[in-house]
């Protein structure tokens, strides 16, 4: 009877893992990582952005590019436009985002420090019409206490005050 044991792969003393795969710890593996990273903390400094979003979800895709789709919200060309406002490296003097494609109110493609980047926009508002939705409850408007009205702040009905 033949036994076999399984060994897990050991580490080169230089350091560098070979015949590990699809996702070994290369550098595109990396900087793909880094810049989903980038664009992920981006859109998160945006309060409007994730105020107005339903359904955010993202996914790698096969060619090791990063989808991101969200309902409602701002038009893919406006979050395509922030991000290359936003993306930037104090170290690097170029831009670290070009658009890969023509944006539209439905989707943009994205090269984001080489990695591309394909955003979906579905049933989308604008961030004009997200802004004057009346009702709309708004972080900023939550923590203004400087303002005062007839009514209860946003921030006293959630605390019960």
């Amino acid at each position: 009877m033949l036994v076999k044991r399984k060994y897990a792969l050991r580490r080169p003393k230089d350091g560098v893992l070979t015949g590990t795969g699809d996702d070994d710890l290369s550098l595109t593996s990396a900087r793909r990582y880094e810049a989903f990273g980038r664009v992920m903390a981006a859109l998160a400094t945006e309060a409007d952005f994730i105020e107005s979003c339903r359904d955010l979800t993202w996914w790698r895709g096969s060619d090791h590019s990063w989808h991101i789709e969200w309902r409602d919200g701002p038009y893919a060309s406006e979050v395509a436009a922030l991000l290359a406002e936003q993306v930037r490296d104090p170290e690097f003097d170029g831009t670290l985002v070009a658009a890969a494609g023509r944006g539209s109110a439905g989707s943009a493609v994205l090269d984001v420090m080489g990695v591309r980047f394909e955003l979906r926009a579905i049933d989308p508002m604008g961030r004009a019409t997200v802004r004057a939705r009346p009702g709309f409850w708004r972080l900023a408007e939550a923590l203004d206490t400087t303002r005062r009205t007839n009514t209860r702040h946003p921030w006293e009905e959630l605390l019960g005050g």
